[in-house]
């Protein structure tokens, strides 16, 4: 397939990765592709520059969202959730129609102060979800874009486990799939089982996305109390 990943940071490299190992087309999208090209430091979350990881991954191409999301098949939303909406609104609701968006983000809120915010495992205070309990972004987004097949799965855990489950006691741990498109969330259980996912729970419609992204704030609280995100969770059944 032909497949968008929007987004250059870890999440997005590690799908980009390791779909273009199972033969996909991938182009990854960014903002400003002369930007991203010309960042010579490390991004707010340590991430090595995106112009030296991109050399060691020569068939993976880079485009303007727009772009990217024009010429693909299937898109994997690795977009930072608080400006997802904002990205899918500049890249046009004809470039969505019809198409599985597979959505990986978490709707973190980094602007609302809270009385007695939750450390994070990096030193500051964590971010609230915005939304939660009531709404999803991926609710959202399904809802902004109604021609969209969104399905969320595979934003309750660490990037580099993502699309590399074996790396965690060889797979043997859990990921959660959610979508209102039977065919879109049979076309993501496909990719994640190609990506070697064994235990892939249906939850059912969108609105089960509320409870997968409201698992962030136990990852964060599960990061700082371990001290590194080499973990998951697993259902025992």
């Amino acid at each position: 397939m032909k497949i968008a990943v929007l987004g250059t940071g870890a999440v997005g490299r590690a799908h980009a990765a390791r779909l273009t190992g199972l033969g996909h087309e991938v182009t990854m999208g960014t903002r400003n592709v002369v930007a991203t090209m010309a960042r010579t430091g490390p991004d707010a979350m340590g991430t090595a520059p995106f112009a030296t990881w991109i050399e060691a991954h020569p068939s993976i191409s880079l485009a303007g969202f727009t772009a990217a999301a024009a010429r693909a098949d299937l898109l994997i939303n690795a977009t930072a959730g608080h400006t997802t909406l904002d990205t899918l609104t500049a890249i046009g609701s004809g470039n969505l129609s019809g198409k599985v968006l597979l959505d990986t983000a978490t709707p973190n809120d980094f602007t609302t102060p809270v009385a007695v915010p939750m450390p994070s495992p990096w030193g500051t205070p964590a971010p609230i979800l915005s939304p939660a309990v009531t709404d999803s972004l991926a609710e959202q987004i399904q809802r902004a874009f109604p021609e969209a097949r969104v399905v969320k799965a595979v934003n309750t855990l660490a990037a580099h486990l993502m699309a590399d489950p074996a790396a965690l006691e060889g797979g043997d741990h859990t990921v959660f799939v959610s979508g209102d498109d039977t065919a879109a969330k049979q076309q993501v259980h496909e990719l994640l089982t190609a990506y070697g996912w064994r235990d892939v729970i249906d939850l059912g419609g969108l609105t089960t996305a509320r409870a997968t992204e409201m698992i962030q704030p136990l990852y964060l609280a599960l990061t700082g109390a371990l001290g590194h995100e080499h973990f998951n969770l697993k259902v025992v059944r």
